[in-house]
């Protein structure tokens, strides 16, 4: 099993704690990692995109020339696609871009990630977050004694004091281990765990 420093919030190291193998020592599989953040970002998207086919626009109820004798191309309305102002082809029209990767993938994918950071050494333990009330100074004192940046952290359960602490600080995010997910592993270069974090995520996880 892996073993890593517990660290307090003035990074100084006050134990060790040993993580779950199958989660923390997984394969590493670039593969399913790409596959799930193609489906995070592809279910943000909000598909609300639309354009107006001939039968939506106004006007053009009337045929604008005879069919013949006017030596013009004939037209039945101005409203057709090749008109300026006229209804366009095939255009985007609202639709949802989700789509459903496996459950193991999933699982497989939230272990490369979490596997990938142990293996960089870019995984760091506290004992834990605690903040009187919000105070973006303090927390940003406890990141540089960590040694961080660019770091996601993340706790057993969302603490508001320490949520709001957080949430200023540029390129710094805040979560519950419960909301853990690869696109957010793979976005930050730190991931700052508490020990109650730990064991939420090998609880929900494993």
């Amino acid at each position: 099993m892996p073993t890593v420093a517990v660290l307090n919030t003035a990074g100084q190291q006050v134990g060790e704690i040993e993580l779950n193998e199958k989660i923390f020592a997984a394969p590493v599989r670039p593969d399913l990692m790409h596959m799930v953040v193609l489906q995070y970002l592809a279910a943000r998207r909000r598909g609300t995109h639309k354009t107006k086919t001939r039968a939506e626009v106004s006007g053009g109820g009337r045929k604008p020339w005879r069919q013949k004798g006017t030596g013009r191309a004939r037209q039945g309305s101005i409203r057709a696609p090749q008109w300026r102002g006229g209804g366009v082809v095939h255009g985007p029209v609202p639709r949802s871009y989700a789509f459903k990767v496996p459950k193991k993938v999933r699982r497989a994918a939230l272990y490369s990630a979490l596997s990938s950071k142990v293996q960089e050494g870019k995984i760091v333990v506290v004992e834990g977050l605690e903040f009187e009330r919000p105070k973006t100074k303090e927390m940003a004192t406890v990141l540089r004694n960590l040694n961080v940046e660019k770091a996601l952290i993340v706790d057993g359960e969302k603490k508001q004091p320490v949520y709001l602490s957080a949430r200023n600080i540029p390129n710094v995010k805040y979560m519950e281990a419960a909301g853990l997910n690869v696109y957010e592993l793979l976005r930050h270069d730190h991931l700052v765990l508490t020990k109650d974090a730990v064991q939420k995520v090998e609880e929900v996880f494993a």
